[in-house]
């Protein structure tokens, strides 16, 4: 008997026209601080990146991965580790979901941050262990929309079904009542490892369990940049096809462009925002070259 036989499968939406998913600014600009490194074998997965595809870096963390690598593991116990801000909601409930059917013991370990739709992935396994010093962070719905009045609306009823499936998942591991869940998504409640335990949103806390910096290649430096850069745009209030925009007038280009989704005709070279963030950059820059 496994505690994912009581956990509800999460109901497969449709994705509307205009919807984009993403972590909310704070949480992306908390995240990109450090890359950490990711290594796996057939029976360790490491979700290290943004949940949904990440056009900047070729990767992201979709439903479609974790079934080819659960494909490799063979019905073997697994085990999970995350550091992510969590991203596309839609892609987060179909992870957790192909978790949950996985036939072998899924063991989950947060090794720095499980945010947003990698908290509700983390609530997928048998036992979930945090490290010292990482965080689980649980919230309402989150994203973006483009369209008239009626898309908002409608974005507004996806958004309540979104928190009503996300809140009975948590009800189910954690035991709470829905009222309280429900509070504590809406406050985007922060949780220590002792804090996830003593909730039920953790089973353990390990306190040898520690995430290992990537290594100090012009790359993985390219890729902390390119992250704390959008999440300073991000903040700036900059949708995810506006950010595509600016990256691109800057010459950071992604690695594969046949994945970014097409810019709107308002996402135009912003100059008064390439000014509020250069300061930034020029932080970035000198943050590289120590």
């Amino acid at each position: 008997m496994t505690i994912r036989n009581d956990l509800p499968q999460a109901f497969n939406f449709a994705r509307p026209e205009g919807y984009q998913s993403e972590p909310p600014s704070d949480v992306m600009a908390n995240w990109a601080q450090k890359v950490l490194a990711a290594e796996e074998t057939e029976t360790e997965i490491a979700i290290y990146d943004i949940i949904g595809e990440d056009f900047w870096n070729g990767g992201g963390w979709t439903a479609n991965r974790m079934k080819r690598a659960l494909t490799k593991a063979s019905g073997r116990d697994v085990t999970v580790k995350i550091n992510s801000p969590g991203g596309d909601v839609f892609e987060g409930l179909a992870i957790y979901n192909e978790l949950r059917g996985y036939k072998g013991k899924v063991n989950v370990q947060v090794m720095g941050l499980a945010a947003s739709a990698a908290s509700i992935i983390a609530m997928a396994a048998d036992e979930i262990t945090m490290g010292l010093g990482t965080f689980l962070m649980i919230h309402k719905a989150w994203g973006y929309v483009v369209g008239n009045e009626d898309d908002f609306r409608s974005a507004a009823d996806l958004f309540a079904k979104f928190d009503g499936a996300l809140s009975d998942i948590y009800v189910a591991r954690t035991k709470k009542g829905a009222d309280e869940i429900a509070n504590l998504m809406r406050a985007e409640t922060w949780m220590t490892p002792k804090e996830a335990v003593a909730m039920g949103f953790a089973d353990k806390v390990d306190e040898s369990l520690k995430g290992e910096p990537a290594p100090n290649t012009t790359e993985n430096r390219a890729l902390a940049a390119r992250r704390q850069t959008e999440a300073a745009l991000a903040k700036a209030g900059h949708s995810r096809t506006s950010r595509a925009a600016l990256m691109g007038d800057l010459g950071a280009a992604p690695r594969d462009a046949s994945r970014q989704t097409e810019a709107p005709p308002d996402a135009s070279l912003d100059l008064a925002a390439l000014a509020a963030f250069s300061a930034e950059l020029k932080g970035f820059a000198s943050k590289l070259r120590e």
